[in-house]
């Protein structure tokens, strides 16, 4: 288990953690997630992630310590038939082709972006900036989220720091 990102957001601090095994990911916060997994608190120099940790507090109690490593590169390959590259639980046919339609149709908002409609105008002008290609990766990444059990609030914030972040990449 890597730690592969931390985020404060509002009020709270979300750590995504990776299973370098499975390569499923998975989000941590103050309040537990659907498998028991608590954050309890972060460390590290927020400007380099090489120093970033995370204690995390799992089912029945213990307290792990998991530090950043940057994560493998995965493989993406187009699903066609319902393939599937191995990593983490695959989304169906027609949760891959709503992340193309999502990318594309980007104002319209989509079912795992967190927003309860549409999103409001300052996302809007943030997801013009990224490419088709990057939409439809963050929206992958929020369907798989989604289908975890993650709520819409803990998604959404999820989905801004990803806009942001793929954001900075485009300067």
């Amino acid at each position: 288990m890597i730690l592969t990102g931390i985020a404060h957001l509002e009020n709270d601090v979300v750590a995504t953690l990776l299973d370098t095994k499975t390569m499923e990911s998975h989000v941590v916060s103050k309040t537990a997630n659907f498998q028991g997994w608590q954050l309890i608190g972060v460390g590290g120099n927020g400007a380099d992630m090489k120093t970033w940790s995370a204690k995390i507090q799992v089912e029945g109690g213990e307290v792990v310590s998991v530090r950043y490593q940057q994560p493998p590169k995965k493989i993406v390959r187009a699903a066609s038939g319902g393939g599937s590259s191995g990593n983490s639980p695959p989304l169906s046919s027609s949760q891959i082709n709503e992340a193309k339609q999502a990318a594309v149709n980007y104002r319209e908002g989509f079912t795992s972006d967190g927003y309860p409609k549409a999103p409001p105008p300052e996302m809007v002008a943030k997801l013009s900036r990224l490419s088709v290609g990057q939409r439809e990766d963050i929206n992958r990444q929020m369907l798989g989220l989604r289908n975890q059990g993650l709520g819409m609030e803990e998604r959404r914030k999820i989905y801004e720091n990803l806009v942001d972040r793929s954001g900075q990449g485009r300067r």
